[in-house]
């Protein structure tokens, strides 16, 4: 009779049990928002990021949280809220102290970890533990620089000559034509030639899509499809899935996968097998020099695969905007081409201009910077975790007070194209005359220090600067002088230049046609 008793009593509380758990569930999630409005309510946002990320998630998935960024910091300040836990700067000087040499900020695995290809496993940019990340970076080093690579150049050279070759035989209309030459995607051949020279200069190998005129490897698709299946995940926030045990693995690409990140990662695990079954001491491209510095096994694959997304992605990006902005200033397309002419006639461009005297034609460099300027080819938030205990920080000559635990990121679109205290008013335009100033006076020298400063923080800054600048400004420089000087072009559809889309921070181009005209 009791037992009948006690089982009528839990059975009639069961369902009291269980409002209070999720009363008790609900107070708890509740009260953990408020303190993370607590903790950053004396930065400014929009409205509704203090107590939920859902606009930045909608930035993401829309594919302009680089403009949304922007939006924030010009009309918040150089400081700025863009969800609960997470701020922005578009201040270069606090950009700067953060990623100092020693600094104790460290990346956010919020927003690294979710870049990973596979899951719990790291590379040069995924890899959120400082002393980690310093030790591999240190072992990349020389690889990346060049110098244990003699023919860093000259592979560069071969590739930039196919693309010429392969757009004066198939797609370029005589100089003296009267009819308009066959479109052609220029996206798609500049991704043609950053995956060729990165796949030489990286695995001793190209890919060969240039003389082939296809995406030999379908590397172009399956990373298109690939950051944007990511670009979804970490804008819905449920990137960490690909960390759980059981789910991760099953949602994650697979080197058994005929499409997609997986048939890329198959790709570079052989070119990986087959190199470390070879000598190496008889090479020069970066994976031998990897090989040489001590990175073996898993950690090899996870470096030769980001090298292959990364730097054909950010760099073939480069010369698409670059290339966009010079064909749309008519004033700049001729003063840059008669620049070109002039170092041709003069003798020292050669066959292919040495990297060497392109640094040295002012215009072009300027044409260069200007357009990574006011057009960022990579746009991530870069998250950064504040150190425990927090940091005082003063912007613009405020003073602000950022506690520890805290994610703050940068907005490359207002630090770079809408800086107009340190570009002018007119900082929104792309005129590279900006870059030439009265060095003679003082202050337009020192403002020159600081707009050179800030430009190449576009390669991010400190510990964490961009280990492909050196190969990206080789390639930069010889492909937009070496196009100048054989073609000319125009946009086929000027009202519509190109696709565009912000995926995880790079941008995913395309259909950007153009008719060509060989020049006398």
């Amino acid at each position: 009779m009791a037992s009948e008793t006690m089982d009528r009593v839990l059975s009639n509380s069961s369902p009291s049990l269980a409002y209070l758990a999720l009363a008790a569930g609900i107070v708890y999630l509740v009260a953990g928002r408020l303190q993370e409005y607590w903790r950053l309510r004396h930065f400014k946002g929009p409205a509704g990021v203090g107590i939920s990320w859902l606009p930045h998630s909608k930035a993401v998935i829309g594919g302009t949280a680089h403009r949304w960024y922007g939006d924030i910091t010009e009309k918040y300040g150089p400081i700025a809220k863009i969800a609960p836990t997470h701020l922005i700067t578009s201040s270069p000087e606090l950009w700067a102290h953060i990623n100092a040499v020693r600094s104790p900020y460290k990346r956010a695995e919020w927003y690294y970890h979710a870049a990973r290809f596979e899951p719990g496993k790291d590379n040069v940019f995924t890899e959120c533990d400082n002393d980690k990340h310093d030790a591999r970076r240190k072992k990349m080093a020389a690889g990346y620089s060049g110098k244990e690579n003699p023919l860093l150049e000259p592979s560069i050279d071969t590739h930039v000559k196919e693309l010429v070759d392969l757009i004066r035989t198939k797609y370029a209309a005589p100089a003296a034509a009267t009819y308009p030459s066959k479109p052609m995607d220029l996206a798609e051949k500049m991704a043609y030639l950053t995956l060729d020279v990165i796949s030489d200069v990286g695995l001793g190998k190209p890919f060969g899509d240039l003389k082939s005129d296809t995406d030999v490897n379908d590397y172009l698709k399956a990373s298109e499809d690939g950051l944007a299946i990511g670009n979804m995940a970490f804008g819905m926030g449920t990137s960490w899935m690909r960390n759980a045990p059981v789910i991760g693995k099953a949602i994650s690409p697979s080197e058994k996968d005929t499409t997609g990140f997986g048939k890329m990662m198959a790709e570079a695990r052989k070119c990986v097998r087959d190199r470390v079954e070879k000598p190496t001491d008889a090479r020069s491209d970066m994976l031998s020099s990897f090989l040489r510095h001590g990175i073996s096994g898993d950690d090899l694959f996870q470096e030769v695969f980001e090298q292959i997304l990364a730097g054909s992605d950010t760099t073939a990006a480069s010369l698409r905007i670059i290339m966009l902005y010079i064909m749309t200033h008519q004033r700049v397309y001729k003063k840059l081409q008669a620049e070109i002419d002039g170092a041709v006639k003069s003798g020292v461009a050669g066959d292919i201009i040495p990297d060497v005297e392109a640094r040295r034609l002012p215009y072009l460099s300027a044409v260069i910077r200007e357009g990574l300027r006011v057009h960022p080819p990579v746009v991530n938030l870069f998250s950064r975790v504040v150190p425990k205990g927090g940091d005082v920080v003063t912007v613009e000559g405020k003073e602000h007070f950022i506690p520890g635990g805290v994610m703050i990121g940068y907005s490359a679109w207002s630090m770079h194209r809408n800086n107009k205290p340190l570009y002018g008013e007119d900082a929104p335009v792309f005129r590279p005359e900006r870059w030439f100033v009265d060095e003679s006076i003082l202050e337009e020298k020192e403002r020159l220090a600081r707009m050179y400063k800030t430009n190449d923080m576009i390669f991010n800054y400190g510990r964490w600067v961009c280990l492909g600048k050196v190969v990206a400004m080789i390639e930069m420089h010889k492909t937009i002088f070496e196009l100048l000087r054989h073609f000319d072009f125009e946009l086929t559809n000027p009202h519509e230049p190109w696709r565009i889309f912000n995926v995880l921070g790079l941008f995913a181009i395309g259909d950007m046609w153009v008719n060509v005209t060989e020049r006398d």
